[in-house]
C-alpha cells in the first residue's frame, strides 16, 4: 500500500522553503546563484569573481592573464564568508581573461599555507596528458551554441535508454559527444525508446568511477568534447523527439581536493561534514552537510544550471539511499516495515533538501521528469510533495534486476517460480511510478554478466552465426533474452529502461581503463559492430526490442493500469496477464510445447497476435507463423467470462489485441 513520511516532513520542508524566500528574497533568484558565484562577465566586458570560502584567510586569482603571478589580483573579503574580485575590460574593451585560457585560485588557509583550488563554479575543466589534475578553464565562447528546437512533450510512457557518452563506440577510445550525436542518437530512435539518461556528464577527474565521484558539479566532461557539443547533442535529441535525462550525483563528492571541491577552503567541512560524518566509508567520498545555507544554494543552483544552460529535462538522482538515511544504507536489508523508514536514522536534512530540489523543479518546469534510485522502497517517494511524499515521478524498480540475475545464478530452467518472479515484477507501492528494467549498467560492471552473457557465456563468441544451426546454449538464450525483457517491459512498471548494447545482447562486461587492466579500453565500448552484421544473431534480438518498444508506443501499457494477472501455473511454467486491453501470454517451460492451450480472456472477440517472441525474424522458432488470431469462447475460467486456445508454443511469448 502507498503511504508518505510523516507530515512532520512537510512542515520542516515549508519552514526551510519559507527561511530561504524570506532572505534571499526570491527563491528562484536563490537557485539561480551560478548568475552570481564563480566567473561572470559583465556588461562592460569586465570579469566579476565571486566564491564562498568561509574557512579562508585569504584569497588569490592566478593564471594565464597575469603570468600566473600568484598574489597580485587578491579578493575582498564579503559578509557571510563571500569573496570577491572584479577585474576590469582591457583598454580595448576586450575581457581581461581570455576564452579558454587557465585560472586557478589560490586559498590562504588559517595555518598560512596556500592552496591552489578550481572553483567550485567552474564550467569546464580539462587535464593534460602528462598531468594528473585537472585545470580550470575559462569558456567563454564569442559565438555561444544557439538553440534550434523546442523541448520534446513530456512522454505518457518513458522507455528509456541509459548511456554513456564514452563508451559508446566499438573502437578502444574514449567516445565523443559528437560522435554520439552522429551515430547512437538515430539508433535509438530507431529502436523505439523516447528517453535518453546521460550517465558520466558531470565532470569525474576517475574515469573508471563511471562519472559517481564528481569533481565539478557545473562542468560538463571534456573528455567527450566541448560544452558547444553536448549542447547540440541535447539539442538533436529534442529534433528528434527523445527526452535527454542527467544522472544527477548529489549524493556525495570526490575527495579530491586539488581538482575537486573538498576541502576547498582549506578546512575539513565547507561543503561537507566535519569529522566522520562527512566521509562515506564505503564510497571513500565526501557527504554533503544538507542543513548548510550555501550548500542548498549549490546544489539546487546546479540543478537549475543543467536545466537552463543545457536544456536536460529532467534527472536520475543517483545514490538516493544513500541521502535518506543515516546509515547510507550500508549493510542494511529493509524488510518493508515502516521502522525502517521512520526514526532517528533519517536524514531528515537530506530529505527536505529532495523535497526542495523536487518543488524547484516541477514548479519552475511542470515537464521535468526526476527519477529516484533508492533501493530501499521508502513509502512516499514518488508522491507528490502536498500530499506529504517526496515529490519523485519515479522510482528505480532496482529488485527485478537483481531477481533475475539471482535466478539465472542459482535456479536450472524447471526450478524457475513463476510465481515468485511475478510478485517481484508487481511488488510496488500503490501510486508510485516504477522504471522497471532487467538489467542496467550495475549488471555490465566487470565481476558480474549481463543478461546475455549469463544466458549464453563462451558461446557468444562461436555460436551466435545465423549461418548455422543455433546451439541449445543459443537457442535457450535468445528465447529467455526476449522473454525476461518482455516480460519486465510489460509487468513491471510504469516506465522502462535499457542499458545501452544490452538491447542486442552485447557480450562480455563493462570494465574502464585501470592500472588493473594495463589502462585498456578493451571492454570500455560498446560494440555495435556486432548488431549491423546481418549474419549474426545479434540483429534478431536488436530487431525484437526494437518492435516491443514500438508495441508499447502503439497500445501504451506503461502509462495505463496495473496488469492484471490470470494465470500463474507452476507446472506448465505459464504467466498470463492483461493490460491496456492487451493479453501477454508466456510459456517458460524448458521442454513442453502446447497445444490447444486454455487461457483467460477478459473480452469477447477476436485476438491478433502483435507480438511474437518466437517469431523468425526474431530468432524463434515460427510456430505461430500461421496461427495468427484467436476467437474466444465464453467459457468460465478462473473467475473470467471468456477464453481462448493458443496453438503450439514452447520458451515463448507472444501479445495479443482484442478486436
Amino acid at each position: 500500500q502507498g503511504a508518505s513520511p510523516p507530515q512532520g516532513a512537510y512542515r520542516l520542508f515549508a519552514e526551510r522553503l519559507s527561511q530561504l524566500e524570506e532572505a534571499e528574497g526570491d527563491f528562484d533568484h536563490f537557485t539561480q546563484s551560478y548568475q552570481s558565484l564563480g566567473a561572470r562577465r559583465q556588461p562592460n566586458n569586465g570579469l566579476l569573481f565571486t566564491e564562498w570560502a568561509p574557512g579562508a584567510k585569504g584569497l588569490f586569482l592566478t593564471g594565464d592573464f597575469n603570468g600566473w603571478e600568484k598574489l597580485s589580483h587578491p579578493f575582498t573579503r564579503k559578509e557571510h564568508g563571500k569573496w570577491e574580485l572584479y577585474l576590469p575590460p582591457k583598454r580595448d574593451r576586450s575581457p581581461p581573461v581570455l576564452h579558454k585560457s587557465k585560472l586557478k585560485l589560490i586559498i590562504l588557509t588559517e595555518n598560512d599555507e596556500y592552496l591552489f583550488r578550481i572553483s567550485p563554479w567552474a564550467r569546464y575543466v580539462t587535464k593534460r596528458l602528462d598531468s594528473v589534475t585537472y585545470d580550470w578553464i575559462h569558456w567563454d565562447p564569442l559565438h555561444p551554441y544557439l538553440v534550434l528546437h523546442p523541448r520534446p512533450p513530456k512522454q505518457r510512457s518513458l522507455r528509456i535508454y541509459e548511456a554513456h557518452v564514452g563508451i559508446a563506440s566499438s573502437e578502444e577510445k574514449i567516445a565523443s559527444y559528437q560522435s554520439f550525436t552522429l551515430n547512437l542518437l538515430p539508433r535509438i530512435k530507431h529502436l523505439g525508446y523516447n528517453c535518453i539518461q546521460l550517465m558520466a556528464i558531470m565532470e569525474h577527474a576517475y574515469y573508471a568511477s563511471f562519472g559517481y565521484q564528481v569533481t565539478s558539479f557545473f562542468a560538463a566532461s571534456s573528455r567527450f568534447g566541448t560544452p558547444e557539443d553536448l549542447k547540440k547533442l541535447v539539442d538533436t535529441a529534442h529534433s528528434l523527439g527523445l527526452t535527454v535525462l542527467l544522472d544527477v550525483v548529489h549524493s556525495h563528492a570526490s575527495s579530491n581536493t586539488d581538482d575537486g571541491i573538498n576541502q576547498f577552503d582549506g578546512t575539513d567541512s565547507c561543503f561537507f561534514h566535519p569529522g566522520p560524518r562527512g566521509n562515506h566509508s564505503d564510497w571513500g567520498s565526501r557527504i554533503f552537510d544538507y542543513s548548510s545555507w550555501e550548500v542548498s544554494r549549490f546544489l539546487l543552483s546546479n540543478l537549475r544550471w543543467w536545466m537552463e544552460e543545457y536544456r536536460f529535462d529532467g534527472f536520475r538522482f543517483d545514490g538516493v539511499t544513500s541521502m535518506l538515511y543515516h546509515h547510507h544504507g550500508v549493510g542494511m536489508s529493509f524488510s518493508g516495515s515502516y521502522s525502517d523508514y521512520f526514526g532517528m536514522h533519517i536524514n531528515e536534512d537530506a530529505l527536505i533538501h529532495l523535497m526542495l530540489s523536487n518543488h524547484l523543479l516541477h514548479t519552475l518546469y511542470p515537464e521535468c521528469i526526476t527519477i529516484a534510485e533508492d533501493v530501499s522502497g521508502m513509502p512516499g517517494l514518488c508522491r507528490p510533495i502536498a500530499a506529504g511524499g517526496l515529490g519523485f515521478d519515479y522510482r528505480l524498480a532496482m529488485a527485478i534486476p537483481d531477481k533475475w540475475i539471482q535466478i539465472l545464478k542459482e535456479r536450472r530452467d524447471e526450478e524457475w517460480d513463476m510465481a515468485d518472479i511475478v510478485y517481484t515484477l508487481t511488488n510496488r507501492r500503490r501510486g508510485e511510478r516504477s522504471i522497471a528494467y532487467a538489467e542496467s549498467h550495475d549488471q555490465a560492471l566487470v565481476g558480474d554478466k549481463s543478461l546475455a552473457f549469463w544466458l549464453m557465456d563462451q558461446e557468444m563468441y562461436t555460436n551466435m552465426s545465423a549461418l548455422m544451426p543455433m546451439t541449445v546454449v543459443i537457442d535457450r538464450g535468445i528465447q529467455l533474452h526476449k522473454m525476461i525483457r518482455l516480460l519486465t517491459h510489460s509487468l513491471g512498471g510504469e516506465g522502462y529502461l535499457n542499458f545501452m548494447g544490452n538491447e542486442f545482447g552485447h557480450p562480455e562486461w563493462l570494465d574502464f581503463p585501470r592500472k588493473g587492466n594495463s589502462e585498456s579500453y578493451r571492454y570500455a565500448r560498446r560494440q555495435y559492430n556486432l548488431v549491423d552484421m546481418q549474419h549474426l544473431r545479434y540483429q534478431q534480438l536488436n530487431a525484437f526490442d526494437r518492435d516491443m518498444n514500438h508495441a508499447e508506443d502503439k497500445h501504451g501499457w506503461l502509462a495505463s493500469a496495473p496488469a492484471v494477472v490470470t494465470t500463474i501455473n507452476q507446472e506448465d511454467k505459464v504467466i498470463v496477464f492483461e493490460r491496456a486491453n492487451l493479453v501477454f501470454i508466456f510459456n517458460f517451460h524448458p521442454s513442453c510445447s502446447y497445444t490447444d492451450y486454455r487461457v483467460a480472456a477478459g473480452r469477447l472477440g477476436k485476438y491478433t497476435i502483435k507480438l511474437d517472441s518466437d517469431d523468425l525474424m526474431y530468432g524463434g522458432h515460427g510456430r505461430l507463423e500461421h496461427a495468427t488470431e484467436f476467437f474466444t469462447e465464453p467459457v468460465s475460467f478462473r473467475g473470467r467470462a471468456q477464453s481462448f486456445k493458443v496453438s503450439e508454443w514452447q520458451n515463448a511469448a507472444f501479445v495479443g489485441l482484442c478486436k
